[in-house]
């Protein structure tokens, strides 16, 4: 607590208040400072935005591995500790542990070139050494200025020069035209399947599709590594609604990412303007959008009216302003032990790294601190590398190591 000098003689009640106001000011204060965008819209729980401001006490270091990237989006390990980075303009390509960019991979798709979308995130499959397969996810043109959504699969070569077998294990749905809330983020899980978020596509006239379930816009799916649908899916039973499935209601969420402690599927999402969510996955649930949001219309006021509305969840957390999460990971090394099950989410407009801290008995972000901000990069995607460091790729071309 700071020291307050007092000369001579000063009200009780005045006191009171300098000292309340000297500790706001101090101790408890959210890392975000500026003006909410939208104060009409209210939180429906303490803490559920601006929690108390947290700093690593630990030192750590970063550095950058590269700046020979164009655009990355997704990043993962091979076994052997090198990287897949995929690129927005339709390439996916090897890195060395050193930084060492390799050429594209041969015998990808075409890919939609557009605004924000383009290739997008890639993940290698957890029986690689025996399979050899990739995933990757991408808009396939369709038509002047239209695109969908794909899933594909292929096997690295074994002189890793290409990809081989390519096929298109899954098609959203709908078109849409380019540029924007394409969502595309992948993740295994320990069984092997794959989970894969889909955007709303942005345009007014279709991301009402978001809350149908014969749609695939606005949902985050979970499928077989040959695409088929996974057993246990909430709507197998339902005859009106897609069989993949897992959950409705979402705006453009980019990040997911399983609690190590608890097991649940988090993921992260884009709001307009403000409200940007952090969510708990759970299957069949409806996350609201469009019909509840915590942000607001591009021209201002209120989106929808409502932040609320039985039967839709509300997110563990928002941000506003926005900052744009991104990729994100639960950090379960031993190299900044104060890190273990912390969340981290890559900020594409906040230009840093979000650390979280969280109380796994109840879920809630309980502290929040800004990484690399100083770096003023576009962080696009974190995830923990096999030596315990964490790794993010920036929108400007950098790869970073983070750890000691």
């Amino acid at each position: 607590m700071k020291k307050i000098k007092v000369y001579g003689w000063i009200n009780p009640t005045i006191l009171c208040l300098i000292l309340v106001l000297n500790l706001n000011s101090t101790y408890g204060q959210s890392v975000e400072t500026s003006p909410k965008v939208a104060p009409q819209q209210k939180p429906a729980s303490a803490g559920q935005t601006r929690v108390s401001a947290v700093k690593t006490s630990t030192k750590f270091s970063f550095k950058v591995i590269t700046e020979g990237l164009s655009s990355p989006w997704g990043l993962d390990f091979l076994p052997d500790g090198r990287m897949l980075v995929s690129e927005l303009a339709g390439k996916i390509r090897i890195v060395s542990k050193d930084g060492t960019v390799g050429n594209a991979l041969k015998g990808a798709p075409p890919v939609r070139v557009f605004g924000v979308s383009g290739m997008m995130d890639v993940k290698v499959s957890p029986n690689f050494e025996t399979s050899r397969y990739v995933f990757w996810t991408y808009p396939e043109p369709t038509g002047e200025n239209q695109s969908v959504n794909c899933i594909a699969r292929g096997k690295l070569s074994l002189d890793e020069t290409s990809l081989e077998e390519v096929k298109v294990i899954y098609r959203a749905s709908t078109t849409g035209q380019d540029g924007f809330h394409l969502g595309s983020r992948m993740l295994f899980d320990k069984s092997g399947l794959l989970y894969v978020t889909f955007g709303d596509r942005f345009q007014e006239s279709v991301r009402v599709q978001a809350q149908e379930l014969n749609s695939s816009l606005g949902k985050i799916i979970r499928i077989n590594q040959d695409g088929t649908y996974a057993k246990g899916n909430p709507f197998i039973s339902d005859p009106k609604a897609r069989k993949e499935i897992w959950s409705l209601g979402h705006r453009n969420p980019q990040g997911l990412a399983f609690n190590p402690v608890t097991g649940d599927l988090w993921s992260s999402e884009h709001g307009p303007i403000a409200g940007d969510e952090l969510n708990i996955i759970r299957p069949g649930a409806n996350y609201g959008w469009p019909i509840i949001s915590y942000g607001q219309a591009d021209g201002g006021g209120s989106l929808s009216g409502s932040t609320q509305k039985e039967g839709m969840a509300q997110p563990v957390y928002y941000w506003d302003p926005a900052v744009a999460p991104a990729g994100m990971t639960f950090y379960t090394g031993n190299l900044i032990p104060e890190w273990k099950n912390n969340l981290f989410v890559g900020a594409l407009r906040g230009s840093h790294i979000i650390r979280l801290v969280i109380d796994h008995k109840t879920s809630r972000v309980i502290g929040e601190e800004r990484l690399l901000a100083d770096e003023r990069q576009r962080f696009r995607h974190i995830i923990q590398g096999p030596d315990e460091a964490l790794y993010a790729i920036t929108h400007q071309g950098r790869l970073y190591r983070i750890g000691n």
